[in-house]
């Protein structure tokens, strides 16, 4: 499958999974897990470092698949993303849904044009952010973990497995994924996509793999063996103001 199609693939499917849980105990943010996971994702989260350390991060900017740059301020909600196929460059926050978006030479002006140009974007983000810090969403309301079993990864990693469904959030709640937490390094290596929950076989199985600190012992996977995800993450703790407010972005960044 070509990392088009497996970009459409996912932006129809795995995109929309990312805010979503209802189960056995719940977790700090919200999620339910049993005992085990959550003691799963907890390990998780210091072997990449920390939740405080991620959530002190303020700044990512990644490429997504080849196809678009995202810049994504984690503590104000800017998000930046250019889109060199099209020409099209789009400047929003998340959290008052306001932005602004050029496609070509052409500003985007009329309202329903730019709310459809607007959901698109926010699509986009929850997609390709998903792809990058899928690990630290664990917890988030409306997950809900089961532990599986053991298993191994197709890389041979000794792993602990996952399931990871969603309920009351999202586009596409009926999504499921099942995770593999390898025993050795406590890291997340592996994913499988399920289209349906009901599924019994996955649509695709990925790697999760080449880890890389990105400040202090933070750790994101990025750059992975099979060529498909996250390129080129860079981290910032601030940026010229004009990367989220200019559609031509400054000639240093």
């Amino acid at each position: 499958m070509s990392n088009l199609n497996v970009l459409r693939t996912l932006t129809r499917g795995v995109v929309l999974s990312f805010f979503l849980i209802s189960a056995s105990v719940a977790m700090a943010q919200g999620g339910m897990a049993d005992d085990q996971s959550a003691a799963l994702v907890r390990d998780l989260e210091e072997a990449m470092g920390g939740r405080s350390a991620y959530d002190e991060l303020r700044i990512i900017r990644w490429n997504f698949f080849g196809f678009r740059d995202l810049v994504w301020d984690k503590h104000t909600g800017d998000v930046r993303i250019d889109v060199a196929r099209d020409s099209t460059t789009y400047l929003f926050n998340l959290n008052s849904g306001k932005g602004k978006v050029r496609s070509g030479d052409e500003t985007i002006e009329h309202p329903d044009s730019l709310a459809k140009a607007l959901d698109q974007a926010h699509r986009m983000w929850i997609n390709d952010s998903y792809w990058l810090v899928m690990p630290w969403k664990l917890r988030d309301q409306g997950v809900t973990l089961k532990y599986l079993d053991t298993g191994e990864t197709e890389a041979g990693e000794a792993a602990d497995v996952l399931s990871m469904t969603f309920s009351e959030v999202g586009v596409t709640p009926q999504n499921k994924y099942h995770i593999w937490i390898t025993k050795d390094e406590k890291l997340l290596k592996q994913w499988a996509f399920y289209p349906s929950a009901s599924d019994a076989d996955p649509r695709a199985i990925w790697p999760w793999d080449n880890y890389q600190v990105v400040e202090g012992d933070l750790k994101l996977s990025f750059d992975r063996s099979d060529d498909k995800g996250p390129k080129d993450v860079r981290v910032y703790q601030q940026v010229t103001p004009s990367v989220f407010t200019d559609f031509d972005r400054p000639d240093d960044f």
